[in-house]
C-alpha cells in the first residue's frame, strides 16, 4: 500500500515516519508521518504521567458493503488522478462512505503533508480517531505534525505522545519525542528518564537508541 507514491498528484519528497496502522503497513516496510524532532536531530521511524484514558467514542457501525467498495473505489479513482482538488474530494468522500478504511485517510495526510498543511494532517487523523481510538500510531502521526509547525507546538504534541505510549508501551519512538520535548522545555529529569527508555531499545530500534545516546549526552554535557 505504501508503494503507491508514483502519483504526482501528492508527491513533494515526503518523509515517511509512523505506521499508520498494521492494516496498511503489512509488514512494517513503509512507515507514515511527518516533522523534525524538538532537539533538531533528523527525525526517526518508530510511563509514567501518561493521563488517564479519555472515554473511547463509539465506533462506527462497519460500512456496508456497497459503501465499502464504493470508498475503495473512489481511492483508487483518486491516486490516479492529475487533479489533485478532485481527487482531494474524492478521498473525503471515501471517509465518509467507510470511515473506518485507512487508505483514504493515509493518501490524505501524503497530500496535506506534501503541502506543508500540517492542520489538515491533524484533522485528517483526528477524524480517523473517532474510528480507531485505540491505534497508537495515528496518536503518533498527530504528534508529528503538531512537531512540523514552526515553531513546534510541542504542548500539543505532547500529550499525543504520551496517549500513544499508553497504548503501546513498547515504542520507543513515543519515548524519544516524550524526551526530546522534556529536554527542550527544560524538564532534565523528565527528559532522561525517556530517553533513557528509548536507548534500551537498541536491539530493536538502533537508530532510536543511538539519537536518544546523543540526546543523553548533550544533556549530561550542558
Amino acid at each position: 500500500m505504501f508503494e503507491r507514491t508514483s502519483h504526482a498528484w501528492f508527491l513533494a519528497g515526503l518523509l515517511l515516519i509512523v505506521p499508520l496502522a498494521p492494516s496498511l503497513a503489512g509488514a512494517g516496510n513503509s512507515p507514515a508521518g511527518i516533522a523534525e524532532s524538538a532537539g533538531g536531530s533528523p527525525p526517526l521511524p518508530g510511563a509514567p504521567g501518561v493521563p488517564a484514558p479519555a472515554a473511547a467514542p463509539p465506533s462506527a457501525a462497519p460500512a456496508d458493503e456497497s459503501n465499502a467498495e464504493k470508498a475503495r473505489a473512489l481511492v483508487a479513482a483518486a491516486i490516479n488522478m492529475t487533479d489533485s482538488s478532485q481527487a482531494v474530494k474524492l478521498l473525503w468522500q471515501a471517509t465518509d462512505l467507510d470511515p473506518a478504511y485507512d487508505d483514504a485517510y493515509l493518501y490524505l495526510a501524503l497530500f496535506y503533508n506534501s503541502r506543508s498543511n500540517f492542520g489538515k494532517v491533524i484533522e485528517v487523523y483526528q477524524k480517523l480517531l473517532k474510528y480507531q481510538p485505540h491505534e497508537a500510531s495515528v496518536y503518533l502521526n498527530i504528534g508529528e505534525a503538531y512537531m512540523s509547525f514552526t515553531p513546534p507546538r510541542m504542548n500539543e504534541a505532547l500529550p499525543n505522545y504520551q496517549k500513544a505510549l499508553q497504548i503501546d508501551p513498547t515504542s520507543s519512538f513515543a519515548e524519544l519525542r516524550i524526551g526530546q520535548i522534556y529536554a527542550t522545555q527544560g524538564n532534565r529529569d523528565a527528559a532522561l528518564r525517556y530517553l533513557k527508555l528509548a536507548s534500551g531499545d537498541r536491539a530493536k530500534n538502533p537508530d532510536i537508541a543511538n539519537q536518544a545516546d546523543r540526546l543523553i549526552r548533550d544533556i549530561a554535557g550542558s
